[in-house]
Formats: C-alpha cells, sequence, structure tokens
C-alpha cells in the first residue's frame, strides 16, 4: 500500500477538505488533489510537514507501517 491512501484518511479523520487544507498548506487544490491521487510524487519536505500536522510517523505517512506513533512519541 502506497501513502496516497492514508494522505486522504488522515485529512477526512480530521473533517477538512482538500479546499481547507490546501488552504492551510498555502497551495493550490489541485496539487494536493494530485498528491493524494497519486498523481504526483508528494515532495519529502511536504511528508515531513504533513506528518508533523497530523501528529504520526513519516513511516505511517508512507505506508511502510501500521503504527501510526511518531518516533518521538515512541518509549525507547
Amino acid at each position: 500500500m502506497g501513502y496516497y491512501p492514508r494522505l486522504r484518511d488522515l485529512r477526512e479523520d480530521k473533517d477538512l477538505s482538500i479546499r481547507a487544507l490546501s488552504d492551510i498548506l498555502h497551495m493550490q487544490r489541485t496539487t494536493y488533489h494530485n498528491y493524494e491521487t497519486g498523481k504526483r510524487e508528494l515532495p519529502f519536505e511536504l511528508a515531513i510537514t504533513l506528518a508533523k500536522f497530523y501528529d504520526v510517523s513519516l513511516d505511517y505517512l508512507g505506508g511502510l507501517t501500521n503504527d501510526i506513533t511518531p518516533y518521538s512519541k515512541r518509549n525507547n
């Protein structure tokens, strides 16, 4: 599984529309929509921004794990 479905799920979990999130991120709606649908690759900087915004790990955002806990909040 790629990160595309996770982007939509996380956005919907926060009850945000694409319009609202793209306004928060200061980008065009179509640009964000293309990230969410996989038509465009998500830039790493934006992935970091979204992981912080949603308070999830980059591994979760990228579909590498189902553990949503950010690394900074894990007990090492």
